[in-house]
């Protein structure tokens, strides 16, 4: 009776040590962890980050604004067109209980200075510099879940090189000693 393809081939061999079953046990087992803990350690960062920027669109409030100063030109595009995304700037907004607040956020470049815009502050009433858009959080989940699949994956191969290069060496001791003990009971010197 023949065995199954799937059995080691030296399953019966009387020359089989313990270091070679977990030896061959070790890739199959990296590549199954793998293929379950990186897309659930992509997921789940995923998630975080969707869960974040979905906290801060939910607790995010827009107040009237006033730009205090013109903001940058960048370098390469017309400030006519407008061309470009969002830059940076200072500008001005009156809290409810009559105060004035200023600070820096990121408003569309064809502004200019005493132009009106809407600055976005958290729950707390802190600007923010950078409001999350939805492209934004979009982007950020693939982005922390790509990073965090790849970077599991990355790990349970180094995971598995280590421990297959421990294995290596601990036969190469082995062997060693078993070669010395021959040698002596031959007769030749050791060195």
């Amino acid at each position: 009776m023949r065995l199954p393809a799937c059995l080691p081939p030296w399953r019966h061999n009387p020359l089989r040590r313990r270091a070679d079953v977990i030896r061959s046990l070790l890739l199959p087992a990296t590549g199954v962890l793998i293929a379950v803990a990186a897309p659930a350690a992509g997921w789940t960062a995923a998630d975080a980050v969707a869960t974040a920027a979905a906290h801060q669109v939910a607790t995010r409030h827009g107040v009237p604004a006033v730009l205090v100063q013109d903001p940058p030109v960048r370098i390469g595009t017309n400030p006519a067109e407008g061309a470009g995304g969002p830059v940076h700037t200072t500008v001005r907004w009156t809290l409810p209980d009559g105060t004035t607040r200023t600070g820096e956020t990121a408003v569309p470049p064809a502004l200019h200075a005493g132009d009106r815009t809407t600055a976005w502050l958290d729950g707390h009433g802190a600007l923010l510099r950078d409001p999350v858009t939805p492209g934004d959080a979009v982007a950020g989940s693939i982005a922390a879940g790509t990073a965090a699949g790849c970077g599991t994956a990355l790990l349970l191969a180094g995971a598995e090189r280590c421990g297959a290069a421990l294995l290596d060496r601990r036969c190469l001791d082995r062997w060693e000693r078993e070669w010395a003990a021959v040698d002596g009971h031959l007769g030749h010197p050791s060195p």
